[in-house]
């Protein structure tokens, strides 16, 4: 029989139909979800969906692997993705048929794409340096495999991106008959421009590693030269990627590019403190509360409203950050659950290119309390989260218009109510939070009140 792990960090949207797929298969005894401190419902989707859960106590995919390994009752081991959402049919079977024939002992899977730029960059002429054995390989960093326990027992596993690389080498060092098989065509998420340079040097450590640990002869000069040209040549493709794709950030206006709220600096102004309170406190739906705090703005002048927002200081150096974003080709905006009158006057101050904003209403110059909320706010079925209102579908709304793919987006922002959006942008920043939440689903965190920070991954 087999034991399948599934190492997880927030795929609460697709790891329930890969649990239940693993468990449609006849020779699957055992599927075993290992969580690496996910801030969504993962824990819950996957254990409904009759998967045994293991808790990781320290982040990494390597840490996730070795606990799956421990808690595996069979001797024959498949590892996937979690974010793939359907597998090919016939995944599991294709991947553990040669073991259960006694034909190999570890099996790496392979999928109609083009290979990726870290494979055909780094990891393929690294391989051919050290492990020429291993050059034939086509996808030598895919993370679906199996493999018979006893050996996995005996790997050293790095973390993140090195791990899948590090296990090929270990198998091939300890003469595993290692097998490669195609699975067919999967669709599975890109890897953000931000992440590739971190995943090159991660293989190349990795492959170096095991090579000064483990080659019969001391790694010559030569080689070494070799490696650097390699990456040399990885840091060109990629900064002449970055300069050529289209690429967009995407601001908060509240507490972010604004030291302050709007809305509060209203309800101090205007009276309505105790109201505004009592509407945070007690009601939770996003829509709702905005146009019920709508209301609390009713007979206030257009005039009124534009003085509030002038009195909130902004970050002093956001419109020089912006400036040099828009010289580097980004296109510039913000998202926010404010208002239009409001977001268009920063969006004019700062020199961003939109402003994705509410529509409060007005007659005779002075707001109505009514509010309408644009349709690209709200949930349909390309949605990536289960939100009925959403930052994250203005980004697909802006994705869409400007053909910018989320992966190349940067998502600054403050709040708890910001999270969707800073996991689907290509980078999110928590912005001077102290939310732990907001704070565990980034991939930056600016603590000091200036964004000239994001130029150092903005290029």
């Amino acid at each position: 029989m087999v034991t399948v792990i599934i190492p997880v960090l927030n795929e609460a949207g697709t790891i329930g139909n890969v649990v239940r797929y693993c468990l449609e298969q006849p020779m699957v005894s055992q599927v075993i979800v290992v969580d690496d401190q996910s801030a969504d419902d993962t824990v819950k989707v996957a254990t409904r969906a009759g998967a045994e859960v293991v808790s990781s106590a320290v982040r990494g995919k390597g840490i996730s692997m070795k606990d799956g390994i421990q808690a595996a009752k069979n001797d024959c081991l498949v590892f996937l993705d979690g974010d793939i959402d359907p597998y090919p049919a016939g995944t599991i079977q294709m991947l553990t048929e040669p073991m259960l024939n006694n034909e190999a002992d570890f099996v790496k899977a392979t999928f109609s794409r083009n290979a990726g730029r870290v494979t055909e960059l780094v990891a393929k002429p690294l391989l051919g340096i050290f492990y020429p054995g291993l050059a034939h390989f086509s996808q030598p960093l895919s993370g679906m495999i199996a493999g018979r326990k006893k050996f996995f027992q005996r790997i050293e596993f790095f973390g993140d991106y090195g791990v899948d690389i590090g296990i090929l080498i270990d198998m091939f060092l300890m003469r595993a008959r290692i097998m490669e098989v195609c699975i067919g065509h999967i669709e599975n998420k890109s890897k953000p421009w931000h992440e590739l340079g971190k995943m090159s040097r991660e293989v190349t450590r990795a492959i170096i590693i095991k090579a000064l640990r483990h080659k019969n002869e001391l790694v010559n000069l030569n080689e070494l030269e070799l490696v650097n040209l390699i990456s040399t040549e990885m840091k060109a493709v990629m900064e002449d990627q970055v300069t050529q794709m289209r690429k967009m950030v995407v601001f908060d206006m509240d507490h972010t590019i604004l030291k302050g709220s709007f809305i509060e600096a209203c309800a101090n102004k205007f009276g309505f403190r105790q109201e505004l309170d009592n509407l945070r406190l007690h009601e939770k739906d996003s829509a709702t509360f905005i146009k019920r705090v709508s209301l609390l703005l009713h007979g206030i002048s257009m005039d009124e409203l534009l003085e509030t927002a002038e009195e909130i200081p902004m970050i002093e150096d956001i419109g020089a950050v912006v400036k040099t974003l828009k010289e580097r080709g980004y296109i510039v905006g913000i998202v926010s659950d404010s208002y239009h009158l409001v977001t268009n006057y920063v969006k004019n101050m700062i020199g961003a290119d939109f402003s994705l904003s509410n529509q409060l209403e007005y007659f005779e110059g002075k707001a109505t309390g009514e509010v309408r909320i644009p349709s690209y706010f709200y949930h349909t079925e390309e949605s990536s989260c289960s939100h009925p209102f959403c930052k994250t579908n203005a980004l697909r709304h802006l994705s869409k218009r400007y053909e910018i793919p989320f992966e190349n987006t940067i998502a600054v922002a403050d709040g708890e109510n910001d999270r969707c959006i800073l996991e689907q942008a290509g980078v999110g920043v928590a912005f001077c939070t102290t939310n732990e939440l907001l704070r565990f689903a980034a991939d930056k965190e600016i603590n000091q009140p200036s964004f000239s920070d994001m130029l150092q991954y903005a290029n």
